[in-house]
């Protein structure tokens, strides 16, 4: 049974730094595909990073430059680093994995979700 688990969430201040883990276990494909999703209050699931199978990445317009993604392929792990954190970086993280080539942006085309960890940023 394939399972995602997040850690490393927490309440910071603006312009702190926080980073997240995600380990994944029971995938049987190599070819996996990790994103990070992020959901505050009353709004909808949204795309934060997205590291590709080609270890390509693609981020949000709203964390370029701030937050980082990488993968460990040895041990199944994605890491989203998030530096200069603002307000509204504020919600739940969510880590998403998918057998896919390339990450999709939509999280309705994931299978595959750990429990959330949640971020709070302070002003």
């Amino acid at each position: 049974q394939a399972q995602l688990v997040e850690s490393g969430g927490g309440s910071v201040q603006t312009g702190g730094s926080l980073r997240l883990s995600c380990a994944a276990s029971g995938f049987t494909s190599r070819r996996i595909c990790m994103g990070w999703f992020r959901q505050a209050p009353g709004k909808e699931r949204e795309a934060v990073a997205l590291i590709h199978s080609t270890e390509e990445t693609t981020y949000a317009d709203s964390v370029k430059g701030r937050f980082t993604i990488s993968k460990d392929n040895a041990k199944y792990t994605s890491y989203l680093q998030m530096n200069s954190l603002k307000p509204e970086d504020t919600g739940m993280y969510f880590c998403a994995a998918q057998g896919r080539l390339y990450c999709p942006f939509v999280a309705d085309n994931y299978d595959y979700w750990g429990q959330g960890t949640q971020v709070t940023v302070s002003s």
